[in-house]
């Protein structure tokens, strides 16, 4: 069985679902998937960009009305519980956590723990991050000793 390991920022959509599961054909893959719950208000400047370089603007105005920080744990939980609900019904082995803190440290560890064989990052564009190499996927790259797939998400969180 591959083993994959799956970092993500939002519930998984179908087509998300439907992405990872048939990456490597018709070979089981058990996901253990990491969520992390949105960051703080130093966060939210970068995301803001992100939006107005994509044309959404109305995005960008309403950033401050999304949970964030220790509000924001709640509605992490719940889109976690829905990716993994969506990777079961796709017939796949699925289990996660969120990260609390410290996101690449929590990433090579679960590679560490489950023998991964990668780790697939699958987030909306972040502009500003993926310019300067400081997204997930660049520095994940550096850190977990196994290959890293950087994946867009197939709706806007």
């Amino acid at each position: 069985m591959f083993t994959s390991v799956l970092m993500i920022e939002k519930a998984l959509t179908s087509a998300d679902v439907e992405f990872v599961t048939t990456l490597h054909g018709d070979e089981n893959v058990a996901f253990h998937v990491l969520l992390q719950p949105r960051g703080d208000q130093a966060d939210r400047l970068l995301r803001a960009i992100d939006d107005v370089a994509m044309g959404e603007l109305d995005e960008a105005a309403h950033e401050r009305e999304t949970p964030e920080g220790a509000e924001a744990a709640g509605p992490a939980e719940q889109a976690l519980q829905v990716s993994l609900t969506a990777l079961h019904a796709a017939g796949s082995e699925a289990d996660g956590r969120l990260i609390e803190n410290h996101p690449l440290d929590a990433l090579k560890t679960l590679v560490e723990e489950t023998g991964a064989d990668e780790v697939i990052v699958l987030t909306d564009p972040h502009y500003v991050e993926e310019f300067f190499h400081r997204d997930w996927a660049s520095r994940a790259r550096h850190k977990v000793g196994v290959p890293v797939l950087k994946l867009f998400s197939h709706s806007k969180a």
